[in-house]
């Protein structure tokens, strides 16, 4: 059992690692032509953030992307996993709030976006990480 929750807790944290990774990658044409692109991503913020004024889109943009970035790096590595995945989870509750106002319930659910805030959530509750930076960091001290 403790083997099937180590692999357990191992692919959600590399599976949250590359959702992150390849959001960003999107943005920055990294995906080739199925690439979203920067202008879009920045549009598409303005509309999922409808409530705030639309000049703060390219700051929202740039905040979320260097976030989400870091998150990716951070949970590929196991750096810190605990307060990264929490911070995780975090990002995309608000993302999800942000596109329930917006758009409704629906689109959120349609992209699983609470399933991700909440397996982040999970991943931020255990106390080992396997095959991690803290673990090997914890093995070591």
């Amino acid at each position: 059992m403790k083997t099937q929750q180590d692999t357990a807790v191992f692919l959600l944290r590399i599976t949250l690692a590359f959702g992150f990774l390849s959001a960003v990658a999107s943005r920055l044409n990294l995906w080739g032509t199925h690439s979203s692109g920067w202008k879009q991503f920045v549009d598409y913020t303005a509309e999922t953030n409808s409530f705030f004024p639309s000049s703060w889109a390219s700051s929202i943009a740039i905040f979320s992307t260097a976030a989400e970035l870091s998150i990716g790096i951070f949970l590929l590595l196991g750096y810190q996993v605990k307060k990264t995945a929490l911070c995780a989870s975090i990002l995309t509750l608000l993302f999800a709030v942000a596109m329930s106002i917006s758009y409704g319930i629906k689109e959120p659910l349609d992209y699983s976006v609470f399933t991700f805030s909440a397996g982040a959530f999970l991943l931020s509750t255990f106390s080992n990480y396997p095959w991690s930076l803290d673990n090997l960091y914890n093995n070591n001290n």
